[in-house]
């Protein structure tokens, strides 16, 4: 058998759905009553390929759970299965984009939410049935994993990293994270490979279960992030260098294996996203100082990088039908381009100064109660900038782009299907958000002396 035959097999047992399931039980997660988990294959028996063609031929297969059921709870709690199916269980095999477990999602009112279900897709009205969770501190561990590779983790962390803690960094880990986060988005509407089947995974999360999976962005971010930290700020800062090994593997194991463990990727997606990652840092990380000055300090800096997110985002538009991948990368670009804009007027009114070189590398201030109060109070005053930037950029850039594309607004869920309001609504609204980040909020700092 030749090298490239091995590699082959290796990649289709790695991403057999049943090796999910397997973790899944192994980790005190189990299939409802109403849906019983698929028996694993024996000791050499071969998943089943799946089938070519259109995702709406495939064979129609019991849908996939959203959520846990709490200890105790009984039949009564449960919302019967919905029809899903699909997946992969070995190469290749793609499913359009929008589709749930490789078949399409329909649109339409959102069901009574199930006691005990995690997030619904608020796009797609999706939402799983409840599951069996024996071990709930595993539970509660991974579902915190996860969250480091979600929306809200990133709108507290990056502003506290740029307010609180050192804003050179924190500028430079925004632009390692929309190169990272953009290329496997992109990555993903390319290969198209479909979530990993239902049965026998227990999806215990359905918020972006209409997207691809290969390879798997949350393991992109969740190995990107730690690993550019240490990068940055070993050197920089004083702390011993096995504090930021043991940070990385903490973080990224977490991130990793909780993307497993709510069902949403198979080994082979988060071995991908990891070893893509690597890839990505050894080539682009040499260029982040040139790239984070040339943002701060060009003439036309704002310009060119407004027109260079938004060509990116239009761009990404057209590798594939509608999903909330098209959302997220709007919103990942746009967040990068404000940030970025934001820290060039910041840069140029002389605000938030790096230190000087001569001072490097930098000792931790000795915590104290104002110091600590000043913290909190910035990220208390600055959210509240940056949340109200978010709504009412939301409550604008919808309506004005139904108007202006004439698509009809009565259905938002099935406006933002296009990519005339889907792309301006993410991209101005999370632009303006990354600018109140940047310089709105700073500035505000400054005028109320706690800067």
């Amino acid at each position: 058998m030749s090298l490239g035959q091995r590699l082959a097999r290796l990649a289709a047992r790695l991403q057999d759905p049943h090796k999910v399931a397997r973790f899944q039980r192994l980790c005190g997660v189990g299939a409802p009553p109403s849906r019983p988990a698929a028996a694993a294959p024996r000791e050499g028996e071969k998943a089943e390929a799946p089938r070519s063609g259109d995702a709406r031929g495939r064979e129609r297969r019991p849908g996939a759970c959203g959520g846990p059921q709490p200890p105790g709870g009984g039949d009564r709690n449960q919302c019967p299965a919905k029809p899903g199916g699909g997946g992969s269980g070995g190469l290749g095999g793609g499913a359009p984009n929008g589709v749930r477990n490789g078949l399409a999602a329909e649109l339409g009112p959102a069901s009574a939410r199930p006691a005990g279900a995690l997030r619904r897709n608020s796009l797609t009205g999706e939402e799983g049935e409840l599951a069996h969770v024996s071990n709930w501190p595993l539970y509660y561990l991974f579902c915190l994993g996860t969250e480091l590779g979600n929306e809200l983790f990133y709108i507290l962390f990056f502003p506290f990293w740029i307010w609180n803690l050192d804003a050179l960094v924190g500028r430079r880990l925004v632009v390692i994270w929309v190169l990272v986060m953009y290329l496997g988005q992109c990555t993903k509407d390319i290969v198209r490979w479909p979530r990993p089947a239902s049965p026998p995974v227990v999806k215990l999360e359905v918020f972006y279960n209409s997207e691809y999976s290969m390879p798997s962005t949350h393991a992109m971010s969740g190995t990107a992030i730690p690993i550019s930290i240490v990068l940055l700020t070993y050197g920089r800062w004083q702390y011993p260098l096995i504090y930021g090994l043991i940070l990385i593997a903490c973080w990224c194991s977490l991130v990793c294996l909780s993307r497993i463990y709510m069902g949403m990727h198979s080994i082979l997606d988060i071995i991908a996203g990891f070893l893509y990652t690597i890839l990505i840092l050894a080539i682009f990380y040499p260029f982040v100082d040139l790239i984070d000055n040339f943002n701060q300090t060009h003439k036309y800096a704002p310009l060119i990088i407004i027109g260079l997110h938004l060509a990116l985002g239009i761009f990404s538009f057209t590798l594939d039908t509608w999903s909330t991948s098209r959302g997220d990368t709007a919103e990942i670009l746009g967040s990068g381009a404000g940030i970025a804009c934001g820290c060039h007027v910041t840069y140029n009114m002389g605000l938030m100064l790096d230190p000087p070189l001569d001072t490097l590398p930098l000792v931790r201030p000795p915590i104290t109660v104002t110091l600590f109060g000043k913290a909190m109070l910035r990220i208390l005053v600055g959210m509240v900038f940056v949340l109200l930037a978010r709504i009412i950029m939301k409550k604008l850039t919808i309506p004005l782009a139904c108007k202006i594309f004439n698509i009809p607004c009565d259905d938002v869920r099935k406006a933002r299907q296009h990519m005339e309001v889907e792309l301006p609504y993410r991209y101005i609204t999370y632009g303006m958000v990354g600018f109140s980040i940047s310089f709105v909020a700073p500035y505000i700092f400054s005028f109320i002396g706690i800067s």
